[in-house]
């Protein structure tokens, strides 16, 4: 299986993300909006949180696997199979 499920994970996120911080950034100087919420832009802020979270998932789904390779190990791996165990 080579789908990693924090890649489309990531994307959902990023997009979610990305669409609520953008109207709460563009609804920011509306203050009628965020009158129940004690005049906390809740829509920027989550938005950018969710971005953030869907930039890393997405980003640790994409980074290189190690493989478990015998021939070339993994580096902390390197050393302990040379080694005889006591």
């Amino acid at each position: 299986m080579g789908l990693d499920i924090r890649i489309p994970l990531g994307l959902i996120f990023l997009i979610t993300g990305g669409i609520i911080g953008i109207y709460g950034f563009v609804t920011r100087n509306a203050p009628e909006i965020y009158e129940k919420s004690l005049g906390i832009n809740l829509n920027l802020t989550w938005g950018a949180l969710m971005f953030l979270f869907g930039l890393v998932m997405f980003v640790v789904g994409r980074r290189q696997k190690w493989q478990d390779d015998p021939v070339n190990p993994r580096p902390w791996e390197a050393d302990s199979k040379s080694r005889p165990r006591h």
